[in-house]
This record gives C-alpha cells, sequence and structure tokens, in this order.
C-alpha cells in the first residue's frame, strides 16, 4: 500500500495513553500502519494538506442492523415501544433476499463512513429468502469498512412463546452450524484484520437458554466474541423477571455472558449490582443513545458505568429505530443526554469522543484501531473546522460542541475512502437509487 502524509493538521486529538492534542502536526502511514508522528516530515508518497482540520481517530461503532437502512419511518412503527416496533417490521425484513441485505450493508456502511467511522460491527439476527451474513460481509469488503460482523440468530418464534413469527426463526443446530462456518470462513484474529467474526443470537426474549450456553461455549472454543441485546427496556426487563426469575444481568451471568469477550447492546436499564458485575468481569456495553431516545426505552447510566470501569462504546443501532446511522452525531447525544440526567458537568466533549473512538475499540477487543499513535492502523479522520458549523468556535477542537457532521477526508488501513466529503470505493449514487427503488418494493407488498 502507497505510503501517505497527513501534513499540517491544525489540531490532532490523538485519544493514546497520555490524550495528547498536538497543533501543526503530520502523521504518515506506511502498509496501513501509523509510523510516524512529528512536525515537517517528509514522504515520496501521496501528501494530504490538513491545514484548518481537526485530524481524529476513526470513530468506532459497536452495535448495528445494517440491513435496517431499508426501513426508515415506516408508518405503524414511527411511534411505537420496542417490542410493538419489532412485530410491525418482522413481516417486512421476512420479505428480504440476499440482494436487500447486501444493498442495504453498503448504504449504511457509506453513511457511517461520510460521519468519520472506520470500524462497524453488524448483528445479524435473520435470514429469509436464502441471505446470509456473507452478503454483508461482501458488501463491506467491497466499500473497504473495517468489519466486525456477527453471526445473530432467532429461534423462538410466536407459537412458542417468542416475539418473531415462526417462519424467522431458526433451528439451533442449523444456528451453530453455520455460525462455525461464517468463523472457520471469515474470522481474521491477526493484528489489523479487516473482518472479525461474532456470535450473536438476537435476545433474551427470541432465543432459548441452551442456545445462548452453547453460543457461549462455541464461541470460546473458536476464539471469537460474544453479543446481544440486554436489559433495552421496562418491558425487556418484565420478560426476564417473568420468564427467568431474575434480572437481565444474573440471566447473563448464570449462561456465561459475561466478560471481556462479551459486549451487550443498550443496558438501558443496568442496576448498580449489574453496573458491578459488569465492570468486575470487563463486560463491554454497547450504548445506543439515539435509538433508546427513539424507542422511549430511557437514558442508559453512562455515567455510573464508565466510572465504575465498565467498557463503554457508542452504536447507531438500526436505522429503523434511529432512522440515521451518524456516529458523531450518536457521540453528542450521548454527552447530552448524560448532562440531561446528571448535570452540565457530567460528561465533557472529549470524553464523549474518547467514547466514539478508543472506547469503541477497547469494546471489540481492538487494541490496533481507536487511537492515533505510532503502529496503531491508519484509521483516521479529517474533519474540516473552515465552515460555518465551527465559525466562532473558540476551541475548534471540541468538535461535539461546535463541530461539523461529516468528514472531509476518511482513511481505513491507511486507504482513502472518502475525499473531499465523498465516498471514493463505490458509486453512492447508483447504490441509493438501487436502494430507494427495493424500499419502494417493499412498502408496495
Amino acid at each position: 500500500m502507497p505510503e501517505i502524509l497527513i501534513r499540517n493538521a491544525s489540531y490532532v486529538l490523538t485519544m493514546d495513553d497520555m490524550r495528547q492534542e498536538l497543533s501543526g502536526a503530520d502523521l504518515r502511514f506506511r502498509d496501513g500502519a501509523i509510523v510516524e508522528i512529528g512536525s515537517g516530515l517528509t514522504s515520496e508518497g501521496e501528501v494530504i494538506e490538513a491545514e484548518g482540520c481537526v485530524v481524529t481517530p476513526g470513530l468506532v461503532n459497536t452495535h448495528h442492523h445494517l440491513y435496517q437502512s431499508l426501513t426508515r419511518a415506516v408508518p405503524g412503527g414511527q411511534d411505537a415501544l420496542l417490542f410493538g416496533w419489532l412485530q410491525t417490521l418482522y413481516p417486512i425484513w421476512s420479505r428480504f433476499g440476499p440482494e436487500e441485505m447486501f444493498v442495504s450493508a453498503q448504504v449504511g456502511i457509506a453513511e457511517l463512513m461520510l460521519s468519520g467511522c472506520t470500524l462497524t460491527s453488524d448483528h445479524l439476527y435473520l435470514y429469509p429468502n436464502g441471505a446470509t451474513l456473507d452478503d454483508t460481509i461482501h458488501a463491506a469488503r467491497e466499500i473497504g469498512m473495517r468489519f466486525h460482523p456477527t453471526r445473530g440468530a432467532m429461534s423462538i418464534g410466536e407459537s412458542d412463546g417468542g416475539l418473531p413469527p415462526d417462519h424467522l426463526v431458526e433451528r439451533e443446530d442449523a444456528i451453530l452450524k453455520d455460525a462455525v462456518r461464517v468463523v472457520d470462513r471469515f474470522h481474521d484474529a491477526g493484528e489489523g484484520a479487516m473482518c472479525r467474526v461474532g456470535i450473536a443470537p438476537c435476545s433474551p426474549f427470541s432465543v432459548s437458554q441452551d442456545l445462548m450456553r452453547d453460543a457461549a461455549l462455541l464461541a470460546r472454543d473458536k476464539g471469537v466474541m460474544l453479543h446481544t441485546h440486554l436489559a433495552e427496556n421496562d418491558e425487556d426487563i418484565a420478560y426476564s423477571l417473568e420468564t427467568f426469575g431474575c434480572r437481565p444481568g444474573q440471566y447473563a451471568e448464570d449462561l456465561g455472558w459475561t466478560g471481556e469477550d462479551v459486549w451487550h447492546a443498550h443496558c438501558v436499564k443496568l442496576d448498580t449490582r449489574e453496573i458491578d458485575l459488569f465492570a468486575r468481569t470487563k463486560t463491554g456495553v454497547a450504548h445506543c443513545p439515539c435509538s433508546n431516545c427513539r424507542l422511549g426505552s430511557g437514558i442508559a447510566p453512562v455515567r455510573a458505568m464508565r466510572d465504575a470501569g465498565v467498557p463503554v462504546g457508542l452504536g447507531v443501532d438500526g436505522s429503523a429505530s434511529n432512522d440515521a446511522g451518524n456516529l458523531v452525531l450518536e457521540a453528542r447525544q450521548a454527552m447530552l443526554l448524560q448532562r440531561v440526567a446528571r448535570g452540565a458537568d457530567a460528561m465533557s466533549a472529549r470524553e464523549a469522543l474518547e467514547i466514539a473512538t478508543r472506547g469503541g475499540a477497547e469494546v471489540l477487543g481492538r487494541d490496533d484501531c481507536g487511537q492515533i499513535a505510532v503502529g496503531k492502523r491508519a484509521d483516521v479522520a479529517l474533519w474540516d473546522i473552515r465552515g460555518i458549523e465551527s465559525a466562532g468556535s473558540w476551541d475548534p477542537a471540541a468538535l461535539l460542541l461546535a463541530g461539523p457532521v461529516t468528514v472531509r477526508d476518511l482513511f481505513i488501513e491507511g486507504r482513502q475512502v472518502v475525499r473531499d466529503g465523498h465516498v471514493t470505493t463505490i458509486d453512492l449514487p447508483c447504490v441509493i437509487e438501487r436502494q430507494n427503488a427495493l424500499a419502494r418494493a417493499l412498502a408496495d407488498g
């Protein structure tokens, strides 16, 4: 891969171990990694002028359902709580196939890239009409995103007391067999990996306890991470108490779903004992503030989690429950919600940005990403602060208070995937046109 020099950045927010902030700095990339940071650097490769830009690590998205970018703002689901929202959308999602999965993933990933994201997870838990996890993996590979897909699953349908319709669930032996297949085919445990696969039964109300146990055993045998939804809202808590006789934290602990190789989405309703459990076991949390607001789920206790030592990252969640996939706006929303809940000094702009970068990388087990330091991967975002959003700002590095919400340039593994605000790796207008045609077909039934 050719060498690239980022020259004369106005500010560099490194998120390194010392949380250094540099002025007038240069960065040099080679072979997908950051090889030098300083001033007055030279290179025989391409030079990117960064005067007037804030440079940050690429943002990390720890929870998404990329397929949902085909079902934004669906009538009937716009004003529903979680369970009712799901029941509205399940019949629509059941008409998806491989093309819908591929195209919606590319649109969702492009949206993330334009908001500064260089690493995203994805939780795909339904596979109708021949769709497979491979569809999204191929979409991410083509567009150039560093990807953590998870092999999700649902196994308990309505007839057995679950929430999803019976025709959307799978046999548990088939789920585990396919999980082995995708891990063996696509998972890369090495430094700088572009694809790592996780195992992710959907939720306590859509899979059995046996599947949760078996998935944990399989993931540890394969050396991959575990992911699911947990403690998302009051309905979720009530279901756990009625069905399992315990709160979600106890449910997770009993089934082997705590530890550094586990991260749970939402966790809006964790109590103090559960926060302590997650802190002791270093179990990660994907905080999804906009989706939690949209579905009326509540405000997750992120301040308490962070203070206790729980690893916390950000997630945009699916576009059917967020309607957008802008990760820098998600970081701002996280900051604002903690201030609403705890006061104006509850979370700074820099801490929220740290959660969106280094925090997310920690949750996903990626110590090679999430910070700007020599030896780390060259996943870097350039934010142009010469526009109206930052005009008059006394602290341009406080991006989440007064800054752009789309990147000027974005690099993943040292490859430029956004240049001057445009995705370089696919014909995005053509993909959007196809996405809209597929959405119209779904709406027409």
